[in-house]
């Protein structure tokens, strides 16, 4: 007999002595049982679709005083209720413990997470992850950019929209940002996957995914230079450059006459806007104008 048939029927205590002890023996039994013993203590008021549900067996019940129907009836109330309480779990458990850190333009830092783990955000990123759930599942969104000094234990997952990043203990920096994601692996092993994509990462790797195209470098540093306030770029599209020194400094950026694909190799240091916008703008041959606090507009030359 498959299990939700037995499920029904030891909801309507219509089991024999053996289905009932084919059941009891089941793996979740405690966990059906525990359910139902509490499901005395759960208060349709705590969230709003129990209290319709109690309007409706009042209307029912009222409607419906034929006995064999409420025989009926009543295994389906223990089913709503079982429903209702690990809905009610479920949602208790893992949103309740959902622990977000967001960082805005200009800022940067950093968190522990339970087991001792670091991970530092840039600019303009964020991560999430289930305090409570971390001991079976270590394991976390991120949106931006972030540099992870992962602690030994069970492998360790950071999602994102582009890709998986999957490691035990290692320290590794991941960007991903619109079109663009790229890991960079200090020390250990990471392995990436992106799609059909599967890599594995050694010390000083270095995987790139820019407009669904796949490279793959060597990095000699030793930690993501964004750490010491410096954005580095290696034949990347100047739109992305653009783009991190708006994150750094919280400003505007417009271009004019400017092809903003044609590829770029530099870096510029976040400590000082005219230095970071000379950085930028004069080995493309291009000037700036700073026309507000914090709008600026790169003009190309015209030929």
């Amino acid at each position: 007999m498959d299990k939700e048939t037995l499920i029904k029927k030891w909801l309507n205590d219509a089991l024999t002595p053996a289905e009932k002890e084919e059941f009891e023996q089941g793996e979740d039994f405690v966990w059906y049982q525990s359910i139902l013993s509490n499901a005395k203590y759960f208060k349709a008021s705590h969230v709003s679709e129990p209290k319709s549900f109690e309007d409706f067996k009042s209307i029912y019940s009222t409607g419906n005083s034929n006995s064999k129907t409420l025989s009926w009836f009543r295994p389906l109330l223990r089913i709503a209720s079982v429903v209702v309480i690990a809905f009610a779990v479920y949602f208790s458990f893992f949103y309740n413990n959902l622990i977000q850190v967001q960082t805005l333009a200009s800022q940067k830092t950093t968190l522990v997470l339970p087991d001792q783990s670091k991970v530092t955000l840039n600019a303009d990123s964020e991560v999430e992850y289930n305090e409570n759930d971390w001991d079976n599942h270590r394991r976390l969104n991120l949106e931006g950019e972030a540099y992870f000094k992962v602690a030994k234990g069970k492998t360790f997952d950071v999602i994102t929209s582009q890709g998986i990043v999957t490691v035990v203990g290692t320290e590794f920096n991941i960007k991903q940002r619109h079109n663009y994601f790229e890991v960079q692996c200090f020390e250990g092993i990471v392995n990436v996957t992106s799609g059909d994509i599967s890599k594995q990462l050694l010390a000083g790797d270095t995987y790139r995914l820019l407009k669904n195209k796949f490279s793959q470098d060597r990095t000699t540093h030793l930690e993501p230079q964004w750490i010491q306030n410096k954005s580095t770029f290696k034949i990347v599209p100047f739109k992305s450059v653009i783009d991190e020194v708006e994150r750094q400094f919280d400003i505007e950026i417009m271009v004019e006459n400017v092809n903003t694909e044609r590829l770029f190799t530099g870096g510029f240091l976040h400590n000082n806007i005219e230095n970071a916008l000379l950085s930028i703008t004069q080995p493309m041959d291009l000037t700036y104008k700073t026309n507000a606090s914090n709008q600026v507009v790169i003009y190309g030359n015209k030929k």
